[in-house]
C-alpha cells in the first residue's frame, strides 16, 4: 500500500521580504502537533519537510506551477476514489488545513478538531 504524503515547511525559515527574522508556518505547526500528538497514526504517511523559498519544485512537479502552498496533502495513488480532494493529472491533493485534517481523520484513524 502506498502512503499518502503530507508537505509542510521547514520551520525556523528565513522570509527575504522580513531581513533578520525567523518564521514557522502556523498551519504547517499545527499539522506538527497533530503528527506529534499521534505518533502511530503519523507512522501511516509519508511527511516531507520543505524549505521555505519559492517556487518549491517537489511540489510544482507533483501538481504545476502557481499551486505551491502548503501544508499540502497528497493522496496515495491507491486512494479511494470519491474523496473530496482536487485533482491535477492523476494527482489528487488537499491544500487546506481543515480539509487535511478531515481527511487524515477520515482515511488515518486521527481524532477530529473539537468545535
Amino acid at each position: 500500500m502506498e502512503r499518502d504524503t503530507l508537505f509542510l515547511l521547514e520551520p525556523g525559515f528565513a522570509d527575504p521580504a522580513y531581513p533578520g527574522k525567523r518564521f514557522y508556518c502556523w498551519h504547517c505547526a499545527l499539522m506538527e502537533g497533530v503528527l506529534a500528538s499521534f505518533p502511530e497514526l503519523a507512522a501511516r504517511i509519508a511527511v516531507r519537510r520543505i524549505p521555505f523559498a519559492r517556487p518549491r519544485a517537489e511540489i510544482v512537479d507533483l501538481i504545476g506551477p502557481g499551486s505551491d502552498s502548503v501544508p499540502l496533502l497528497i493522496l496515495a495513488a491507491d486512494a479511494p476514489p470519491g474523496l473530496t480532494a482536487e485533482r491535477r493529472g492523476k494527482v489528487r491533493f488537499i491544500q487546506d488545513k481543515d480539509a487535511i485534517l478531515d481527511m487524515l481523520a477520515r482515511r488515518h484513524g486521527f481524532p477530529i478538531p473539537h468545535p
